[in-house]
């Protein structure tokens, strides 16, 4: 395999051991092929490892007790892994992406919708704009900022659309998670 790297749309690495079954953390996915899963702590480091995605190469169907995100059966084109580990990362960026933690909330960008727990909300997306733009801010924003950044209007329009559609987003927070805190009104704008 190091001899293709140059032929790859991805960086690799080849790892012809775990040190105490440490699993390197700078690594998006890993390429396993099926014999060497003799070790069964190899197995469980690999299966509680949920953040990096994993590429299982066999001579024929896993019955191994494995997770896997996809499977490569052998003997494999070059080209055929190049697209299957292509594909995998390029899924899990857009899936990491399209999530955004909010204080103790998960804002779902492609679902549209803000969860807590195992509830949530339908959010429309100026809503969506609304809260990434409060939460990348950091600090309160003006109502004429909000209007410019969210909905492109001039910073001397006079409107109560930021008024209004916050309104109606701490209703529909307050009313399924009893939360009047999320999104906080001061002298100097809106902040979360």
């Amino acid at each position: 395999m190091n001899e293709l790297k140059e032929d790859l749309n991805f960086n690799l690495s080849i790892l012809k051991s775990f040190n105490n079954y440490d699993l390197p953390s700078n690594y998006d996915a890993f390429l396993i092929e099926y014999s060497q899963l003799e070790n069964n702590e190899i197995i469980k480091l690999l299966n509680s490892s949920s953040n990096k995605l994993r590429l299982l190469i066999s001579k024929n169907q896993s019955n191994k007790n494995i997770f896997y995100d996809d499977l490569i059966l052998s003997p494999f084109r070059l080209n055929e892994l190049n697209e299957k580990i292509v594909k995998l990362v390029s899924r899990r960026k857009f899936i990491d992406n399209s999530s955004i933690a909010i204080k103790n909330y998960k804002l779902d960008k492609n679902e549209k919708k803000l969860k807590k727990e195992n509830s949530y909300i339908v959010v429309t997306e100026k809503e969506i704009k609304l809260l990434e733009l409060l939460l990348n801010k950091r600090k309160p924003i003006s109502k004429k900022d909000i209007l410019k950044e969210v909905w492109q209007y001039s910073s001397d329009a006079d409107t109560h659309t930021v008024e209004t559609h916050i309104y109606r987003l701490r209703k529909k927070i307050f009313d399924k998670f009893n939360d009047k805190n999320l999104i906080i009104n001061e002298k100097e704008g809106y902040y979360i």
